[in-house]
């Protein structure tokens, strides 16, 4: 599961949240968004796709129970795909941080920073 949170660099440690607005949570009340106001440029590093454990295995048991072993591999394989990104964040400040984050904040930096 991806962290939502710097990984390395400057704020190593701090959370990201989406809540009202993007940001990185530096201190109880200090955020520092994540938008084109902010970031100079942001890169790729990984992205990670993986299937979810817990979904596979309610879906094969359900797929089981309605269709023996064949529908237990069907409802097996079907499992939801989890995606965790690494970008690496160019602050216009000339700091940069490395985050990990999962899809809807991977989306929302994206959108906020085109």
């Amino acid at each position: 599961m991806a962290k939502n949170q710097v990984i390395a660099g400057e704020h190593q440690g701090k959370f990201i949240t989406d809540y009202d607005k993007l940001v990185i949570n530096v201190g109880f009340t200090k955020k520092i968004p994540l938008n084109s106001t902010t970031v100079e440029s942001y890169e790729l590093i990984t992205d990670e796709h993986r299937k979810s454990a817990a979904s596979g295995v309610a879906r094969g048991l359900v797929g089981g129970a309605l269709l023996g072993p064949v529908g237990m591999l069907a409802g097996a394989m079907s499992a939801k795909n989890k995606s965790t990104y690494q970008l690496a964040i160019q602050f216009k400040d000339g700091t940069r941080s490395l985050l990990e984050v999962d899809d809807k904040i991977y989306r929302a930096i994206v959108k906020a920073c085109f």
